[in-house]
């Protein structure tokens, strides 16, 4: 029997989600209830490129429940150096390892992965394609901090034509009922077509809007980005719009008191270090909530959660 993975956040329905997100809660009201559920469990971390926070996010989570951790933290570390496929890599670490946590710079290696894995696979970001780990992070943040999934306008700010935390929280979120998107970027960073083409067959609700001073004030959720300054063709057109999605407190004043902010991390300039100290700041919450998620989704695919 085929271990069941997690490529894409749409292996996954509402309420395989909600199952993972029960058992977060759970977690995070006993942890110690969880200190040994991995004892004797090995989970594997193939990183092929860099990373920080979800690399550590996982050790964390696995060291949390009792495991053990083993792997690699870039490519130059692992036999692929040699030629080896990333087949038959994948192949063989399954025979150390009970589960197995992967990036990859290259979209699609996941999935081509989990075709050889005979180990509960994790796609831990493969390339600009999915991250679907941080989409449970940004789901239970969520959870947390509004208490339900639906009925929410959630403004995504940014580049939102290359950001894959953005393509698969819009995905997720999509399938919760009365969920409203307001999409807030320069006309260059706009979400994708086929992102479009999406929202558009599930008749879910959206507009674009270039300044988020226009819609700051109807928003219950805010997930702002990084306006990347090598996405544009011109640097005029980057002097004219970068300043738009700078968020600072000038910028809240007219928000909602219970607006959530979010953001995937890592953040250069576009929320000023001033908005940390708001209530409404989550991302950092959201560290910790990773490695939460992280914990309930391993105990999952290793048939200890409902899953």
């Amino acid at each position: 029997m085929k271990p069941r993975n997690l490529i894409n956040i749409t292996d996954f329905t509402p309420k395989d989600i909600e199952a993972i997100l029960s058992l977060a809660e759970k977690i995070i009201k006993s942890p110690e209830d969880f200190s040994h559920s991995c004892d004797g469990k090995i989970l594997g971390t193939l990183f092929f490129e860099p990373s920080t926070r979800t690399r550590l996010s996982f050790e964390s989570a696995m060291n949390r429940l009792g495991g053990s951790v083993i792997g690699i933290s870039e490519s130059g570390s692992s036999s692929t150096t040699k030629g080896e496929s990333l087949g038959d890599t994948i192949h063989t670490v399954s025979h150390y390892t009970d589960i197995i946590a992967m990036r990859h710079p290259l979209e699609g290696s996941a999935t081509l992965a989990s075709q050889h894995a005979e180990v509960p696979l994790i796609n831990a970001g493969d390339g600009g394609h999915q991250h679907p780990t941080q989409t449970l992070t940004d789901l239970l943040t969520i959870h947390q901090t509004k208490h339900d999934l639906d009925n929410h306008v959630i403004g995504l700010c940014g580049d939102l034509k290359f950001g894959r935390t953005v393509h698969s929280l819009i995905t997720a979120m999509s399938a919760y009922p009365n969920n409203r998107f307001i999409l807030i970027s320069p006309e260059e960073l706009q979400v994708p077509d086929y992102m479009k083409h999406f929202l558009d067959s599930k008749n879910i609700a959206y507009e674009e809007v270039e300044r988020i001073e226009e819609v700051i004030d109807r928003l219950d959720i805010l997930y702002m980005t990084r306006v990347q300054r090598e996405r544009f063709f011109n640097e005029a057109d980057y002097v004219r719009l970068k300043d738009s999605y700078i968020l600072d407190n000038e910028k809240l004043k007219n928000a909602k008191e219970d607006l959530a902010i979010l953001h995937p991390l890592p953040r250069v300039n576009e929320i000023q270090p001033e908005v940390d100290d708001d209530p409404r700041a989550v991302y950092f919450d959201q560290v910790g909530y990773g490695v939460i998620v992280r914990m309930s989704l391993i105990l999952s695919l290793l048939g200890m959660g409902e899953l």
